[in-house]
């Protein structure tokens, strides 16, 4: 048994379906090929769903043979790109015909021709995506490995198949892939591919906003210390091209020794604190752009130093400016503007004297989001003086205190007795007036102090039972 052989034992289910299309293609009398993301994900130990079949010939043809065997009803077919989609139970598997691509300077749509294995796989954006294996039954799963690409992945490293400049000119989406994935796995884009990015990086205007923004989430999204993803971009100038607001965070000014910390740094680092407790991609969008004021609002004054007043209201304008720009679904534009500016809120709550309204007016403002508004601010603590790290984490330990007090106190002014009015009205012979809400609230606080259950059968036995009592109290109460 190889090391490939362990990789696809004979009980899983991909092994299962390699072995119908091995099958299918031997009858067919047609070479196949599994390539692409499929390949270096197993190699990694990693799980896909997406199936890349590669035939040489009639890719289109195979996939209907192969819709029949799986007993796939519909397949949804791409002529002018000889492909076509098969979604087999939780997988879909893309069939496509070996193919060259040639492409026009201004567009990044190519022009497709028939081509050998070796021309498909040098088509490919890097070296790992560039794997093939075999599934006729006479080389089941032999690696064809043309460009050195599992050396490349046991190195770590991102390296395109071809020339770089060449690669990334003719789909200039490749090399956004190409932080992407160097986020995404934790590797090394090889020196010379990374410095041509820099080199063609205004190719990118060719790609269309929803694709570029599209890999720009997942870079948010596939790894825990997503800030790499943008320090890759910042290194190869491809984030002044994408996000400028986020770009020109970038330094430190200082006049008469005062010098205010790298919004840059300080954001990249705010967005690992927060992924490192949160998968939710608005709220690391948002530690990434929470500061994208500063610049706007920054101030030197003198005996004082830098001050950046209002930056979290011109923030909140700021993003949903960009949301549109970057054509983000409104729901994400509006979380993100909202906790951009609420994000100064809670820290001003933590001094003594706030008032009971100014924290449950936080509450109503933030609502659904007041936790993760709280994440967001412990997450803006990058203080490397750990005095200052420990005196905000208790302020921020005294505003979820105060929020909690709040909450309680309205809980309780919230609540209402089991027992309506009209019922006691009606039991006690009485008009609507001050006894009746006596009466209320005495069953209210045997509830909340917990000598009976929060229940109308007992409510009303502890009234039936007390209600001479109370009523007695409440007279004696009013002559005084």
């Amino acid at each position: 048994m190889t090391f490939l052989d362990s990789l696809f034992p004979a009980g899983d289910n991909l092994t299962k379906l390699l072995r119908k299309i091995s099958r299918l293609a031997d009858r067919n009398e047609v070479p196949v090929y599994l390539v692409g993301g499929v390949v270096r994900d197993r190699l990694l130990g990693r799980d896909t769903k997406d199936v890349d079949i590669t035939v040489i010939g009639d890719g289109i043809a195979f996939a209907r043979h192969l819709a029949r065997t799986l007993k796939v009803p519909n397949i949804v077919e791409y002529q002018r790109f000889g492909t076509a989609m098969v979604p087999y139970a939780e997988m879909l598997i893309e069939v496509a015909t070996a193919r060259t691509e040639h492409y026009e300077h201004t567009s990044r749509k190519p022009h497709i021709a028939e081509g050998d294995l070796k021309a498909d796989l040098a088509r490919r954006d890097f070296t790992l995506n560039a794997l093939a294996l075999a599934l006729n039954s006479e080389h089941f799963l032999k690696l064809i490995d043309h460009f050195e690409g599992l050396k490349d992945l046991n190195a770590g490293i991102l390296r395109t198949p071809l020339d770089p400049i060449t690669t990334f000119s003719e789909d200039p989406l490749r090399m956004l892939r190409a932080v992407r994935f160097a986020t995404q796995l934790n590797f090394q884009i090889e020196e010379n591919t990374f410095k041509s990015i820099s080199l063609v990086r205004e190719r990118i205007k060719i790609v269309s906003q929803e694709r570029i923004t599209d890999e720009l989430l997942k870079i948010l999204a596939v790894s825990p210390h997503p800030s790499r993803g943008f320090q890759l971009l910042q290194e190869s100038t491809l984030l002044e091209l994408l996000l400028p607001d986020v770009a020109v965070l970038d330094g430190v000014e200082q006049i008469n020794g005062h010098h205010h910390k790298d919004v840059l740094k300080h954001s990249f680092q705010v967005l690992d604190n927060v992924a490192n407790k949160s998968d939710k991609l608005e709220l690391r969008l948002t530690a990434l752009l929470h500061d994208i004021a500063k610049p706007a609002t920054k101030n030197f004054v003198a005996g004082k130093g830098w001050t950046f007043h209002g930056h979290e209201e011109l923030g909140a304008q700021m993003v949903a400016e960009l949301g549109r720009r970057l054509r983000l679904p409104n729901k994400i534009t509006d979380y993100v503007s909202k906790l951009t500016r609420l994000h100064l809120r809670p820290i001003a709550i933590a001094f003594e004297g706030v008032t009971d309204s100014a924290v449950r007016r936080l509450i109503v403002e933030a609502g659904e989001e007041l936790d993760d508004l709280m994440l967001l601010c412990r997450a803006d603590i990058t203080s490397k003086n750990p005095r200052k790290v420990s005196e905000f984490s208790a302020n921020f330990d005294r505003v979820v205190e105060l929020i909690a007090e709040v909450r309680a106190k309205d809980e309780m002014r919230a609540f209402q007795s089991p027992v309506r009015g009209e019922e006691i009205m009606r039991e006690c012979n009485l008009r609507e007036g001050r006894a009746v809400g006596y009466i209320k609230k005495a069953i209210e606080e045997a509830i909340l102090s917990g000598q009976i259950p929060n229940e109308y059968a007992a409510a009303h036995e502890f009234f039936i039972t007390n209600k001479n009592r109370l009523l007695a109290e409440f007279s004696t109460q009013e002559t005084k």
